[in-house]
């Protein structure tokens, strides 16, 4: 068996010293407000909660933190089209383990176009497997994942499935799963997948009203809703809709 590694990122605390107002946006937001310090996996964390939750505020401010350009790519890539990173990052102190990372990558999926138009205007398309442009959506993303992704790196995901069926999500677990058992690799994933959160051996952080707490997989919103939605899903339909008809 192999020796578990020990990944890049330690954990994430929040230094609240120098913030001008703790009532602001994204402060305001209940499980920025709460966080004290959260700890990482040192393979795979994932990051979960409802839209609104802050689990995307606060991947985009990990990697601002960790140097990477706030609309995705490396810590290389420098470009910006329309500024929205809030502060947050300026206030993140992040905890380092003695190794550190040789390379990494921020996907964030609602800014990836951008990101693809900047590797073909610097010419560099050959280094993602061709131009991403040139690929669907999905295509595009494993492309990144299969061709740009490396050894010994940090990588943080934000919503990876956005552009993945569900045979794609599983394909982009074998991936992951090859770069942190082959490649000793990290990653932090905010996502809302059910698959992709399957991933053994996990670190679940559920983001909420109540703050961050870690939570089993089967412990999640998104296991159970689908799991008994799959399992009755007439029974939820005869709900959502008789909930319908009676607004009418």
């Amino acid at each position: 068996m192999q020796a578990m590694h020990a990944g890049f990122l330690r954990s994430v605390s929040l230094d609240r010293a120098e913030i001008a107002d703790p009532n602001a946006y994204p402060y305001s937001i209940p499980a920025i407000a709460a966080l004290d310090e959260i700890e990482f996996h040192p393979k795979v964390t994932f990051l979960v909660g409802e839209n609104g939750s802050g689990k995307s505020t606060l991947i985009e401010a990990i990697a601002a933190a960790a140097r990477f350009n706030p609309e995705g790519g490396s810590k290389a890539t420098r470009f910006e089209t329309t500024r929205s990173e809030s502060t947050l990052h300026e206030h993140l102190r992040l905890v380092r383990n003695f190794r550190r990372e040789r390379d990494g990558f921020f996907l964030r999926a609602e800014t990836f176009f951008n990101v693809a138009s900047y590797v073909e205007e610097i010419g560099m398309s050959h280094a993602y497997g061709g131009s991403l442009h040139a690929k669907s959506h999905g295509e595009s993303f494993l492309a990144l994942v299969e061709h740009r992704f490396g050894e010994d790196s940090l990588f943080l995901l934000d919503e990876p499935e956005a552009a993945l069926s569900p045979q794609r999500q599983l394909s982009l677990l074998v991936l992951i799963d090859e770069l942190v058992q082959r490649a000793r690799c990290q990653f932090v994933i905010a996502t809302h997948s059910p698959i992709l959160m399957a991933y053994p051996d996990a670190a679940i952080l559920a983001l909420d009203a109540d703050g961050i707490r870690a939570v089993a997989y089967e412990d999640t919103e998104h296991f159970r809703v689908t799991r008994d939605f799959l399992n009755s899903r007439e029974r939820f339909f005869r709900t959502l809709f008789a909930k319908g008809e009676s607004s009418e």
